[in-house]
């Protein structure tokens, strides 16, 4: 089975799919409000893989119990540099159902912002005919 770093060092979306639990909560680096659901989930990490540019993993932690990780990164946005972290917590199951990011510095968060902000019509979109397909609320 392939693991999380491995699924985003391919921009293997379908395998990162596969990892995320119905219930997972994604946490934006930019918007306050969390995000419930595999549906909505799964869009914004396809476009982020697009809006990202240069993005490389540089660090792994990993907790003492294997259910907690931490994965550091570097990309580009509007060409200025970010540096940030995918905090992950699995369930029992082994799923993903906890997915925070936390970006820096304040400007390339900004343009991170406005790039997904750009496309969040188009997130939406594409959740609500992912959930469909996939017979999710």
């Amino acid at each position: 089975m392939v693991t999380f770093r491995e699924a985003i060092d391919a921009r293997d979306l379908d395998a990162v799919e596969a990892m995320l639990a119905d219930d997972v909560v994604f946490h934006s680096p930019v918007a306050f409000k969390p995000y419930p659901g595999k549906a909505i989930t799964l869009a914004i990490l396809r476009a982020v893989v697009e809006v990202f540019e240069d993005f490389h993993y540089v660090r792994e932690i990993h907790d003492g119990g294997g259910s907690d990780h931490a994965y550091v990164f570097q990309a580009k946005v509007d060409g200025l540099e970010l540096t940030g972290c995918d905090f992950l917590g699995y369930n029992q199951a082994g799923q993903i159902d906890d997915f925070m990011v936390m970006v820096r510095p304040l400007k390339a968060a900004q343009a991170l912002a406005a790039r997904m902000g750009e496309r969040y019509p188009d997130i939406q979109a594409a959740a609500i005919a992912w959930a469909q397909a996939h017979g999710a609320s």
